[in-house]
């Protein structure tokens, strides 16, 4: 946690169904794709906003990442189509499934990783790179968890290494893996560990990056812009504030007040904004510039992504592990995700997004931005599922809906609930399963975004 004090740094640490021969990349000219197959780069590049990304995004990922503005543009609309493919061959491959990544600075190339011989051809046919490994994902997440019910802070970190096929722990104390390792009894084969530079601390200190002040002293970053109903507001990091504290703007105007936080477990609030501030769909980037925000697609690991804060400003970096559990001295949260990222004191609670999607607001770390550092956000999803909230984005607008005498659609997909990758709706007469998990919207049915929705 980064949370920054009004006069000092608080260093506290405180896919079954698929069609296999149509599930194969896209290409410029390919045909409108079968219920099975899998979306074109353009298509999902285009329905997640990846081919339209901002100067000043690219310039920030050329900074960080080493890219000229050609192969930032190229790596943001293959990481759409790798998100796509992935979530899609998830589904096909169930238990066996043992996660996936993105690598390469322009290509963005896609591996999708197996317990079973027999899927190998499939991943390939939908052409990708298959790694054949011992563990699948869900045994591993099943240690993880078991390793959290008795972790400590000599332990902070525990993360699956997809890459690697092994649950990490990172220690801070000679021994102290062993002992959670037993403690939690989890086979020991699973298990990699590995000495941590130092502990991860919270990140303390209406548009996303913005600073805001609250109410008992210190300063955090804002989010992501929210509205719930007709209430204006912003997510953030729950470590920032509790539920009633008020909150002060970045001109120190009256501002808003916490309407519910949850800290530790999860890392996640909002803010119920007054009727002087107007939720916007952008997040703070260089110089000030707004980035836009359209959608909440969670991107997969090795994908690039970028950070707001009030402290740093915009910063990039990858995504390395989802579902990271860390221990603060607060407490256990879990279900963050861990990147390379920097951040500091008073970045807390800010925005990270991946070209226009939001992944999620800043939680804590460790380094800092002159040496470099790690850290770990609470991803957004959750946050506007649990407390009822619907993202700001400039798709927020309901369209005009069926002409006169135009039927509805009907069926039980709703504009504005978050789904997750499995959960199935009708639409149009048709049932549909989600491929990858986000906050409905309108012109995102699920007849209109294959990179999002598979018909079964």
């Amino acid at each position: 946690m980064l949370r920054r004090h009004a006069r000092a740094a608080c260093t506290a640490l405180a896919a079954a169904g698929m069609a296999l021969a149509g599930l194969q990349a896209g290409s410029a000219t390919a045909a409108q794709p079968s219920p099975g197959s899998a979306p074109s780069v353009q298509s999902a590049a285009r329905a997640l906003g990846a081919d339209q990304a901002r100067p000043e995004l690219l310039a920030a990922m050329g900074r960080d990442l080493g890219l000229t503005r050609t192969q930032a543009e190229h790596r943001l609309v293959n990481e759409a189509e790798a998100g796509a493919t992935a979530a899609r061959l998830r589904q096909h491959l169930g238990g066996s499934f043992a996660g996936a990544w993105v690598a390469g600075a322009e290509s963005g190339s896609l591996t999708v990783a197996t317990t079973r011989a027999a899927d190998l051809a499939a991943i390939r046919a939908a052409g990708a790179g298959a790694a054949l490994v011992r563990h699948d994902l869900t045994a591993l997440e099943r240690a993880r968890t078991a390793l959290d019910r008795a972790a400590t802070a000599d332990a902070p970190v525990r993360y699956v290494d997809v890459r690697a096929n092994v649950l990490v722990v990172e220690e801070t104390r000679a021994g102290a893996g062993d002992r959670l390792v037993a403690a939690g009894g989890v086979p020991r084969e699973l298990v990699r560990i590995v000495r941590s530079a130092g502990a991860p601390r919270p990140l303390y200190d209406l548009r996303g990056g913005d600073a805001y002040y609250m109410g008992g002293g210190g300063r955090c970053s804002v989010g992501f812009p929210v509205t719930r109903g007709t209430t204006q507001g912003f997510a953030t990091a729950g470590h920032c504030g509790r539920a009633g504290q008020s909150t002060s703007g970045f001109n120190q105007v009256a501002q808003g007040t916490f309407q519910a936080s949850t800290f530790p477990g999860n890392d996640m609030a909002w803010v119920a904004a007054n009727t002087n501030w107007t939720s916007t769909p952008y997040v703070k980037g260089a110089g000030g510039a707004n980035v836009q925000v359209t959608g909440s697609v969670l991107q997969p690991v090795g994908s690039s992504v970028c950070r707001s804060g009030s402290t740093t400003g915009w910063h990039c970096g990858t995504i390395q592990q989802h579902n990271t559990s860390v221990t603060y001295q607060e407490g256990t949260v879990s279900g963050v995700t861990r990147t390379t990222v920097c951040a500091e004191p008073g970045d807390s609670g800010g925005s990270y997004i991946s070209g226009s999607q939001a992944q999620g607001v800043t939680s804590g770390g460790t380094g800092n931005c002159s040496s470099g550092g790690t850290t770990y956000f609470q991803p957004l999803n959750p946050i506007l599922s649990g407390y009822g909230l619907t993202l700001k984005t400039t798709g927020s607008d309901p369209g005009p809906g069926p002409g006169p005498g135009e039927p509805q659609p009907g069926g039980t997909w709703t504009a504005g609930k978050v789904y997750a990758a499995g959960d199935t709706v009708t639409y149009g007469g048709s049932t549909y399963r989600c491929l990858q998990g986000h906050q409905a919207q309108a012109g995102w049915e699920p007849s209109n975004v294959p990179a999002l929705w598979q018909r079964i």
